[in-house]
């Protein structure tokens, strides 16, 4: 399949860790030329997280799909002078430095576009570009927390926990991937040269990220004075919503809580009564009663097993579904159905490559996942190919400047 949307968009990816890099593997998915410019020596810092084998781990593999990769030392005048001119054929220069940084060494956005008129700049910092805590330093731990999210997540009577992945340097690489694919659709509509520099810096900060889908979170406390709290498995004022263990030890997910398919969960559990009830007839009274609804779905639960429990769910047209590890994923006929298992081999550090189902691509067009090109390079990989190429440096050059 070779449908590739963003074919002819060259990217400079400055970026480290997560947040940048998810953009820049959003945008190299759907056909952009992402070219990733990694410290000589160590790289991006990713490439040793989770590394349980070999020398690049399979993070970086993963977050770094579909790119490629080059080394420079941007704090050399050498580096600099080189980025400036790989800007001259970009569209797009991704950055996730502490504000303040790439002005400190000569590649601001006023020396940018001094090279590229036309180029889009998408940053990504813990507080955004401006503001009074701009210069602040932060991962997405902190964003999560100042952001809101921390504060729900967990149960009331426990301290707040974080989710099992850096979901918030996630969303903000989605609102950045989506932030430059606006500004490249509104440069092709009202022409390059017409939009200004402010509107080609797109400016994405990691707490406003999490910020932007709390959904009525600040609404709620200005409106009605209602801070939420941490209620575990469940939402807030939505019941009943959450995971019950089952006989065999496995647990389910079940969301019974609209007011029709609310009566069918009930006569599936054998608790008519309960969906007869008119205090549980809307989500405000079955909230009110969400300890009673859980204990009654609760013992029904552990009479099954998984399957049994979900069998029955899913005859009677209740939404549920189990709580899957890796294992169960990469078997699973819905996500192998839509190639969202896509298997490379790996270098692992065993004798022989290994091989390794990666996610897929997401949005799906054209019925499954677009296929991944080439999964996260090595160190440098193709800073020949780039500099020959696209500078027409010699290989003498080139050597010379490795060589320093």
């Amino acid at each position: 399949m070779s449908i590739r949307p963003l074919d002819g968009v060259r990217v400079l990816e400055l970026g480290n860790y997560i947040a940048a890099p998810t953009a820049g593997r959003m945008l190299g998915d759907f056909g952009a030329e992402v070219i990733k410019v990694e410290r000589p020596g160590a790289g991006d810092e990713l490439r040793n997280w989770r590394l349980y084998g070999g020398d690049t781990s399979m993070l970086y593999r993963t977050i770094n799909r579909n790119k490629k990769s080059i080394t420079l030392d941007l704090r050399t005048e050498a580096g600099r002078r080189i980025v400036l001119d790989l800007v001259r054929h970009c569209d797009v220069l991704l950055e996730n430095f502490r504000p303040g940084i790439l002005e400190k060494w000569g590649l601001g956005p006023e020396e940018l576009t001094a090279v590229n008129p036309d180029l889009v700049i998408t940053r990504i910092s813990a507080y955004g570009q401006t503001g009074p805590m701009a210069e602040r330093p932060g991962f997405a731990a902190v964003a999560e927390a100042v952001g809101g999210l921390r504060e729900l997540v967990g149960d009331p009577d426990r301290p707040p926990v974080r989710t099992g992945v850096s979901i918030g340097d996630s969303i903000a690489g989605i609102y950045a991937a989506f932030g430059t694919v606006m500004a490249l659709f509104r440069r092709e509509r009202v022409g390059k040269a017409s939009v200004p520099l402010s509107e080609r810096v797109i400016d994405v900060a990691l707490n406003e990220a999490i910020l932007s889908v709390m959904e009525s979170l600040v609404p709620d406390y200005l409106a009605y004075g209602v801070e939420r709290e941490r209620v575990g498995g469940r939402v807030e004022g939505i019941a009943p919503s959450n995971s019950y263990l089952c006989s065999d030890r496995a647990s389910i997910v079940i969301g019974g809580n609209a007011d029709a398919i609310f009566q069918r969960y009930m006569e599936v559990i054998g608790r008519p009564d309960l969906g007869a009830d008119p205090e549980l007839a809307d989500n405000a009274g079955r909230w009110k009663h969400r300890d009673r609804l859980d204990a009654a779905i609760g013992e029904w639960t552990a009479r099954h097993t998984r399957d049994e429990a979900l069998k029955l769910l899913d005859a009677a047209g209740i939404p549920c579904g189990p709580i899957y590890k890796a294992a169960d994923i990469v078997t699973d006929e819905q996500y192998l159905a839509r190639n969202m298992i896509q298997q490379f081999p790996v270098d692992t550090g065993a004798a022989q490559p290994k091989t390794v189902g990666f996610p897929g691509i997401v949005p799906v067009l054209g019925g499954q996942s677009l296929p991944i090109r080439t999964l996260g390079p090595d160190l440098g990989a193709h800073t020949r190919e780039v500099l020959g190429e696209l500078l027409g440096m010699s290989e003498r050059e080139i050597d010379a400047l490795e060589a320093r």
